[in-house]
Formats: structure tokens, C-alpha cells, sequence
């Protein structure tokens, strides 16, 4: 299992648009990869603490807060 160092949560980028928000979380914590991504699109179900996903709605708006894991 991968382990990460720094900031594992972003609540604040909640109601952001998906895109501001993976930016955000890449330059906050340089050890993760933000992958946005619509609700209920099928994913992996691994645990990776390198990959967020940020969920968006239709409109690219995040849905709820991203963390790491």
C-alpha cells in the first residue's frame, strides 16, 4: 500500500468547479494525482493514496469533499 505525506482532505473545494478544485489538491499535496470525475461513473476499488478522485455533478461542480484513500 502507498502511504502520502501533507494535506489528505479538501473540504473547502466543495461547490468549486471540478477542475479548480483538482488543481488545488495537486499543487496543495505534490505526492497525489486528482482525477475529476461525474458521480456515479464507475471507478477501481483499490485504495491508492496517490489518486483523489473529485466527484462532480453534471454541471462540474464538486460534490463532496475530496481526501486521500
Amino acid at each position: 500500500m502507498f502511504t502520502t505525506t501533507g494535506k489528505k482532505s479538501w473540504p473547502e473545494v466543495v461547490g468549486q468547479s471540478g477542475e479548480d478544485a483538482a488543481a488545488k489538491i495537486e499543487r496543495e499535496n505534490r505526492n497525489v494525482l486528482a482525477i475529476v470525475i461525474l458521480e456515479g461513473s464507475p471507478t477501481t476499488r483499490d485504495l491508492r493514496c496517490d489518486m483523489i478522485w473529485v466527484w462532480v455533478n453534471r454541471n462540474g461542480i464538486v460534490t463532496k469533499a475530496p481526501k486521500v484513500g
